[in-house]
Order: structure tokens, then C-alpha cells, then sequence
């Protein structure tokens, strides 16, 4: 047989030429891709197989009491969603059985809504469990949004709508059939696991505003979402340094790979007492309510209590009146209110007259009957139309606070020289900026003369020397008569003992001490002597107690609006110390009234005199030498609550607790015996309101909002009465008022 070479050779031309136009193209392809269509690629490179260059967030630190409670904290919630095509490739479905048994979880989704193999019966149980962890929703609504997403083969569908799953509910969640095989089956089960850090404060609105808030209490990207207070003064530390991973994606799933670890935030040790905050604020809503009931209102009031050797505020309350009748923590008036501070004001201008010399303890001065008239002003005291002071001392003028009485003396001596006073006002220390770490602390405003007396009238002196024509925040109010307390030495206001990091200090802040003596000791004697008198004599007495002796000023001061002094309301406060004789805390509380009798002794004094006491007696009580002889053991009464807590103070205080078969995260109540504490389990579920009668403050609050309650707290102590009857079903929202003794 012959081959026609002519035509064979045509056909192998053929095929040369395709396989060379083949190249070409391969070729051509090649190149566009590395040249003109390189960015193109690369992109998709990136956002599809690989990221680089990604932040790791750190943990922020935490802000812990002063005595080491958990105050604010990065405490993590969770977003779910599953992805339903993961693993849909992987063996195949026999006789409504699997193929083999790694299978199983490969086929989960699809059987739960296929109706077959032995997981189509979980979809209820699974249902009914969302719906008792998230309770906004029925079992019936969890199956059909979850048919729903199944049908949808959605590859992030989330599994509680709109819903953030704290700790607990995130782990009942994974404890629900197909949920918990995640752990084994990561890919194949297909969940996505969004955990974020949510800023909570445990104890609610204590010290809110001194603590701070952050933007929408999440941390953002740029890791700049501290707004105020010790949050934003301290955000530095606490925010950690970002760490950097880069992204693969291998097998049709991320993996990542940790390039730098984040480094989380230092923990900062704050100066607040809790059960001092938690005593403050009691106090000043006590107070709200009494004023109310006189046919009163006050739509602000601010409490600061510090340690007197070291200037550590143990509390320090804002409250503000809102439009729903109810008081929150809004703004730190305490920082940055600048107010006329009023009759408080005294003490600083008869100080820097016997610091000067120019005050005599024995001169005297004349009420004039209540009413006198200042360069055509009419001064009035405050029982003026009950015919006011005659003839009064140094320490008569303080003791009856009589405005006539301190303005004359003052504009006696510094008529003719006022800058003379306003320079000792700043010598001792009440115009001093206290230069605080907080955005927006407000810095004393005291005028001082021009030379050519332009900013200055005849009566600018005699209301200056008041507590007028001055603008002074609480805190520096406080410090001043905190450097009284002091023997003359004034200290820095202190927000922050320490810094940790693990629970070990790797930095403690410093008392710092802004003025080494204000006055001359002889002064300083003289004026602690006059401030004792005013609560034992004259009109301070509301603020005193029977237990111990109580130094300090009221004030009483007439708020400035758009038509004058007239109907602008009224600041009354008292500042002062305890024990007068070896002064412990210095405390100012100041009440904004919009209407009703004002009366710094009579509305301030009495909050004063119910932290005095209160601190007093707690102080008194922890001290265990004062409570025993020596050769007695004191078991304390413990409270119905978390075991662990209690176990760990009997320990202690040197005391055996019992409690077998009882967990530390149960809640037990403690059967006190002659040496030891027997703790036993009590039974609780989170379908229905729980017995508080017993519990303290923590774990009441805490075992109703764990339900999706609301607490509303009212006293201090133990639980004595629950307005949700104990045993009644949950309702998310709803508040239950819990009331103390």
C-alpha cells in the first residue's frame, strides 16, 4: 500500500502549526498574566489564598479595686455561624446510614434537615435548646431560621439572629448535639466562631464615670476607643501592643499564622473601695428621696472621699437627674464642675488672713442683725429675718457661718490690697491646678486684680471671700481641707495605686505632695480647732456623730442663671474630716437644687454623717482584735452565695470551710459551727427567678442578670425582699427590685 507523502506531509504541517499557535497562546497568556494583568492576580492572590500584614488585637487590661475586685474588664461575647457546604463532599449517603464512621460528622447538616441517619432526630432537641439559652425566640423559630439558612446553603449564616452570646450562653451552646463535635471536627462541622471583647463593669454604674467608657465598649481597629475617665487617662497601658499574623488559605480554609503575639494590656489597681462607693452613693440617693419628699428636687450631686495621708480617692459619686425621674452617672461634675463654691469657701479666706498675720483669733466684728450694707449691696446672713449675729470672734464668724461677719473682716484687712489675698489663696493651695490625668478636669478660677483695678468693684473682695465671683471644682475643695486634715500637707488627688501585669506589680504610683505646708502650723491649728467647733457648736452639728468627732464647713450657695441669683437654684455641701483628732478621710458631698429650702448642714451634713459612720463602723468591725479575746474563735455568719468567695476569706482568716461535694462556682449558704463554716449546695436553674433572701449585694445582682434580667438595687447588706416572687418563670428585661438590709 503506497502513502501519499504530499498529503501526510500536509497533515503533519497542520498539526506543527496548531501546536505553534498552541505555544504562542501559552505564551502570549503567560506574559499578559505577568505584565498586564499582574495587579489583577494579585489581588486575587490576596484576598482569596493569603493576608498578610493582619492585626492581632491584645486583651485590654483590667481596672481593679483597691482591694483587688474586678471593676472593668475586656469580658469576651461570641458570634456563631455555620457554614452549610462545608464538608457536603466528603463520602456519600447509604440506606439513610453513612459509609463508615468518620463520616458521621462529614453528613450532620445535611441529615438534621434531610430527615435522615440518626442526627435528624437532634434538630428538636437542638431548637429547644437555643431557645432556652436565647429565650427572645421559640424552638419553633430556631427551626425554620435554620431550615431556612440550610436551604439557602448560606456559608455564613448566623446561628441566633441579631444575637451576642456571653460566656455562659456560648458554652450551654456547645454542649447542644452537632455543636459540641466542633472541638473534633473544626472543619467539617462548619461553625465560625466570632469571639469579641465586650468592656464590662461588674458592680453597674459604682464610680462609672471615674472609671471611663469606651466608644460603643468595644475596642475598634485603630485601638483608640478610650472616651473618659481612667480608661482614656490610662489607655496606654491598658491597651496592649497589637500583634501581627498573616492568612493562608489551604484545603478551601483560613489558617492563621501568628507573625508577632499581641501583647496584652497592663491591669491598673484603682484607689476605689468598693464597699466605700457602694456606701457613698446609697447615702446621696437617700438623701434624693428625702428632699423629694419635702417637696424638693435635686437634679445633681457629687460625693469625693479620700484618704487623708495619701490622698486616695476611695469613691467618688456623679449623679444626675434624668428625664425618666431617675438618677445616673452622666458627667464628672466632681473634676471638671466649675462652681461657686459658696460658704465652704470661708475657711480659705480666714486661713489666709491668720496665715498672714492679719487675723487676730480674738478680733471681732458685727453681724449687724442679719443685714448689712457693703459699698450699696445688701449682705445678708442666713437667719437674717430672725434678727442675724452681733457681735461675733474669729471663730464665732466660721462656727455660724455668717457672711457679714467673714466679709468684713476680710475686706478690713485686704480692702486695699486684694491681690495680697488672692496670692494667699493660691499659697494655700485652693486655686492650685492638680494637674489630674482626666480629660476635661476643670482647674480653679479665683480673678486676680488688674493693676488699674478693671476687672474689680469695691464689692468684688467681700463676695470673693464668701465662696462668690470664684468658680472651684469639688475635687480641689476637697484637697484643700484634705491638706487641713493633713497638718498643713497637701497631696496630689490619687486615682491609680499601682500597675500590674499577671498579678504582679510591675509599677506602684507614688503619693505625690504638691505643697509641703500650705500655712504656718500655728494657722493650720488654729483653723482645725475653728472647723471642729462649727460641727460640735454651730452649724455643722447634722454632720457630726456620737462615735467620733467631726471636723468641717457647710455651704450654702445661691447658683447664678440668666436673670441673676434669682430662681437659679442653690449648691449646698459641707466638706470635712473624721476623727477630727487623727483625721482618716476627708469628704465633700455638694447637692444641686433646683428648688426647695437649701441648707448645706441640714441636707449636705446628714450624707456626710452616713459615710462617716458607715466607714467607721465597717472599720471598726474588720479589725477582728476589737471584736474577740484572745482566746476565742470568731466564725463569722456568712451569706448565701458563691462558695468559692467565701472559702477563700475563712481561709483567711485562719478558719476551716467544709464543703463536700459542693463546687466553688455553686451556690451554697455556710452553717456557722465553734470552728469552722459547713457549706451545702442549693439547687438553681435559669428558667425561673431564683431565692435571694441571704445573698450580698454581688451575688444577688449577679444571678439575676445572668437570666437576662434587670436588677434594681435598694439599701446595703443582705437580701430581705424580692419583688419577682422566688420560683416564678423568667422574663428577659424584666426588673426586679431587690432591697437590702
Amino acid at each position: 500500500m503506497k502513502f501519499d507523502k504530499k498529503y501526510i506531509s500536509g497533515q503533519f504541517t497542520l498539526v506543527i502549526i496548531l501546536a505553534l499557535l498552541f505555544c504562542v497562546g501559552i505564551i502570549f497568556f503567560m506574559v499578559k498574566t505577568m505584565t498586564v494583568d499582574k495587579k489583577k492576580w494579585e489581588t486575587v492572590k490576596k484576598e482569596n489564598f493569603e493576608k498578610d500584614s493582619l492585626i492581632v488585637e491584645p486583651t485590654r487590661g483590667n481596672i481593679l479595686s483597691a482591694d483587688g475586685q474586678l471593676m472593668a474588664s475586656d469580658l469576651p461575647d461570641y458570634k456563631i455561624y455555620i457554614d452549610f457546604k462545608s464538608g457536603l463532599s466528603k463520602g456519600a449517603i447509604k440506606n439513610n446510614e453513612f459509609i463508615h464512621q468518620d463520616s458521621v460528622i462529614y453528613f450532620a447538616k445535611d441529615s438534621l434537615f434531610l430527615g435522615k441517619g440518626k442526627y435528624a432526630q437532634t434538630l428538636d432537641s437542638i431548637c429547644e435548646g437555643l431557645s432556652h439559652i436565647c429565650p427572645s425566640a421559640t424552638a419553633a423559630d430556631y427551626r425554620r431560621h435554620l431550615t431556612e439558612g440550610w436551604r439557602s446553603q448560606s456559608r455564613y449564616y448566623e446561628v441566633c439572629k441579631h444575637k451576642t452570646l456571653n460566656y455562659i450562653q456560648y458554652k450551654e451552646l456547645m454542649a447542644l448535639p452537632f455543636f459540641r463535635d466542633y472541638d473534633k471536627h473544626k472543619y467539617f462541622v462548619g461553625l465560625n466562631i466570632v469571639p469579641r471583647n465586650n468592656r464590662k463593669k461588674p458592680f453597674g454604674s459604682l464610680a462609672r464615670r471615674t472609671l471611663g467608657d469606651m466608644y460603643g465598649d468595644k475596642d475598634n481597629k485603630e485601638n483608640k476607643s478610650a472616651k473618659s475617665g481612667l480608661e482614656l487617662a490610662y489607655d496606654s497601658l491598658l491597651r496592649g501592643v497589637p500583634g501581627i499574623m498573616h492568612r493562608r488559605k489551604i484545603l478551601n480554609r483560613y489558617v492563621d499564622l501568628i507573625d508577632i503575639k499581641p501583647i496584652n494590656g497592663y491591669d491598673i489597681v484603682s484607689t476605689i473601695d468598693v464597699s466605700m462607693q457602694d456606701i457613698s452613693e446609697n447615702a446621696l440617693r437617700e438623701e434624693f428621696r428625702v428632699i423629694k419628699q419635702a417637696s424638693g428636687l435635686a437634679d445633681m450631686g457629687v460625693v469625693v472621699l479620700m484618704e487623708t495621708k495619701t490622698g486616695d480617692v476611695k469613691s467618688i459619686v456623679n449623679l444626675s437627674l434624668y428625664d425618666d425621674g431617675e438618677y445616673y452617672e452622666a458627667r464628672n461634675f466632681a473634676l471638671a464642675a466649675l462652681m461657686e463654691p459658696g460658704s465652704t469657701f470661708k475657711t480659705a479666706s480666714i486661713l489666709v488672713g491668720l496665715d498672714d498675720g492679719m487675723l487676730d483669733v480674738n478680733e471681732t466684728t458685727n453681724g449687724n442683725g442679719g443685714v448689712y450694707n457693703m459699698y450699696g449691696s445688701s449682705m445678708k446672713d442666713h437667719n437674717w429675718n430672725r434678727g442675724g449675729y452681733g457681735e461675733m470672734d474669729v471663730a464665732h464668724t466660721l462656727m455660724y457661718s455668717s457672711n457679714i461677719g467673714v466679709s468684713r473682716l476680710i475686706d478690713k484687712h485686704y480692702h486695699d490690697c486684694p491681690e495680697k489675698f488672692v496670692e494667699g489663696l493660691h499659697r494655700i493651695g485652693i486655686g492650685t491646678d492638680l494637674e489630674l490625668p482626666f480629660v476635661g478636669a476643670a482647674t480653679p478660677v479665683i480673678r486676680m486684680p488688674k493693676a488699674d483695678r478693671s476687672n474689680w468693684s469695691k464689692t468684688a473682695l467681700a463676695w470673693m471671700s464668701i465662696g462668690y465671683e470664684t468658680q472651684i471644682p469639688p475635687i480641689s475643695t476637697v484637697t484643700f481641707y484634705n491638706a487641713i486634715a493633713n497638718n498643713g500637707t497637701m497631696v496630689r488627688p490619687r486615682f491609680v495605686k499601682a500597675v500590674q501585669r499577671d498579678g504582679e506589680t510591675v509599677q506602684e504610683m507614688p503619693v505625690e505632695v504638691i505643697k509641703q505646708q500650705i500655712a504656718r502650723p500655728q494657722a493650720i491649728a488654729q483653723i482645725r480647732e475653728m472647723l471642729q467647733r462649727v460641727v460640735s457648736e454651730g452649724v455643722g452639728k447634722r454632720a457630726g456623730s456620737k462615735y467620733f468627732t467631726v471636723a468641717g464647713k457647710t455651704g450654702t450657695a445661691q447658683i447664678g442663671g440668666k436673670g441673676g441669683y434669682k430662681g437659679g437654684g442653690h449648691l449646698v455641701s459641707f466638706c470635712g474630716y473624721f476623727p477630727a483628732e487623727n483625721p482618716q478621710y476627708t469628704c465633700i458631698v455638694a447637692i444641686r437644687l433646683v428648688h426647695g429650702t437649701a441648707s448645706g448642714g441640714g441636707q449636705a451634713g446628714p450624707v456626710f454623717k452616713k459615710i462617716a459612720e458607715s466607714i467607721y463602723a465597717n472599720a471598726v468591725t474588720s479589725d477582728l482584735s476589737r471584736a474577740k479575746d484572745s482566746l476565742a474563735v470568731f466564725v463569722p455568719t456568712v451569706k448565701k452565695g458563691y462558695v468559692g468567695p467565701a472559702k477563700r476569706v475563712l481561709e483567711q482568716l485562719g478558719l476551716k470551710a467544709s464543703a463536700q461535694g459542693v463546687q466553688d462556682d455553686e451556690i451554697g449558704t455556710g452553717t456557722s459551727q465553734s470552728k469552722s463554716v459547713d457549706f451545702s449546695a442549693l439547687d438553681y436553674d435559669f428558667d425561673h427567678v431564683p431565692d435571694l433572701h441571704g445573698m450580698g449585694v454581688r451575688d444577688a445582682v449577679y444571678e439575676i442578670e445572668r437570666r437576662g434580667m434587670r436588677a434594681k438595687v435598694k439599701g446595703m447588706g443582705r437580701v430581705v425582699k424580692q419583688s419577682i416572687q422566688a420560683g416564678a418563670n423568667n422574663q428577659p428585661g424584666q426588673v426586679v427590685e431587690i432591697e437590702f438590709e
